[in-house]
């Protein structure tokens, strides 16, 4: 891959030299969905997928960005003096949100650079192929211009904020932190209203994760997903009349049912159950994880889709026919929707000798009543964003 990157960086700016090489991994939630802007817990783990970089400091003020996945855009050019989002800069928006949330923060560039990525994560899969660039492109920046004080954790908040104020969606911290503080065979238990994190191993004694990818995205996820913020935003506001709480994941599943009256609007009522009983799975699923208990796990994670598809709504019927194909297979520990939403991709827990099985027979009923293909990745849980030595 290196030579690859550096071969193009050469032909696009006259040469590699001094140019530096980074990567940046995509994640998977295995539970915990949605609880994120929520104040309560999630789940996941960095992936070996993920987005390469090859940059180098420029001496004047222009940045050049520069995607061997989506070469038609060639070489998008943007000047230090105008960091604006510019719907003609398409996938670019996402590294220059990250110049500008720089600047936001204080941390101000006198110089460009030049920037080329390539990468394997499936573009609208939710694997966060956005925050993975968002991460890659703090990464970058710290190392090139000796921002030394930012902690990778900073660099995941720098992220969360370029992406909810630069390009306008409201995710939560989970997917810029699982990318910039991942750890190889460690999933991360993170308690998001405090940022207090542990890491938890995730040892799959004769077991694999594999990610099925639906192939649609359903193009409301960022306006759908502000939606479902807002909805749990004022099912909180009714709550917090009676209740002193600072967010949903402030609540256990009792204390919600005992105070549930107070939200009288039926979709917003359902956006909260989720959020709260989606906090208590997770931590459910991280206690029967450190205790062995993996049938455990799976059970949590399919009650998350459940929940999911019936509660918040955010899954699809492309989602549910492979989720429901994965549940009629013997073998398969647990398996459910992960990310935003509206299509991208399911989360499974499969047993070795039923991987196989599981690959052919989902992928050919999958087919049939879909009419397309689905793609799966056996996926292994990598470290996070990192300059390459």
């Amino acid at each position: 891959m290196k030579t690859k990157l550096f071969d193009k960086f050469a032909e696009l700016f006259g040469s590699s030299e001094g140019a530096r090489l980074y990567f940046s991994p995509g994640r998977v939630n295995l539970i915990g969905e949605h609880t994120d802007y929520n104040g309560g817990h999630v789940f996941p783990c960095a992936l070996t997928l993920g987005t390469y970089g090859a940059a180098r400091r420029r001496d004047d003020r222009l940045i050049h960005f520069y995607s061997m996945n989506l070469t038609s855009f060639g070489v998008v050019e943007v000047s230090l003096d105008d960091l604006s989002y510019q719907k003609s800069y398409n996938w670019a928006n996402y590294p220059l949100g990250v110049v500008w949330a720089f600047s936001e923060k204080g941390y101000t560039l006198e110089n460009g650079f030049d920037m080329v990525i390539w990468g394997n994560i499936p573009n609208g899969s939710g694997l966060s192929s956005s925050a993975s660039l968002e991460v890659l492109t703090g990464v970058i920046l710290r190392d090139l211009f000796g921002f030394d004080s930012l902690s990778m954790t900073d660099l995941a908040l720098i992220g969360q904020y370029s992406e909810n104020n630069f390009n306008g969606c409201n995710c939560g911290i989970m997917d810029q932190f699982a990318v910039a503080m991942g750890k190889k065979d460690n999933a991360i238990f993170l308690d998001t209203s405090t940022l207090n994190y542990e890491y938890a191993p995730i040892v799959l004694e004769d077991a694999k994760i594999i990610i099925t990818n639906s192939k649609v995205k359903h193009s409301l996820v960022d306006s759908a997903y502000n939606d479902r913020r807002q909805e749990c935003a004022d099912a909180l506001a009714a709550l917090q009349k009676e209740l002193d709480i600072k967010a949903l994941g402030d609540l256990t599943p009792e204390v919600f049912e005992a105070h549930k009256g107070l939200i009288t609007d039926p979709i917003q009522l359902k956006r909260a159950k989720h959020a709260v009983y989606e906090n208590q799975r997770t931590i459910d699923a991280v206690a029967a994880l450190k205790s062995g208990d993996i049938v455990k796990f799976g059970q949590l994670m399919n009650q998350s889709h459940i929940s999911l598809r019936d509660d918040y709504e955010v899954s699809c019927e492309e989602i549910d026919v492979l989720v429901d194909l994965a549940w009629n297979i013997p073998g398969v520990v647990g398996s459910r929707i992960t990310g935003g939403g509206f299509g991208g991709c399911t989360v499974s827990i499969v047993k070795n000798d039923a991987v196989d099985l599981f690959i052919e027979s989902i992928g050919k009923a999958y087919q049939e009543k879909v009419g397309h293909e689905a793609e799966f990745y056996t996926v292994d849980v990598g470290d996070g964003a990192s300059r390459i030595e």
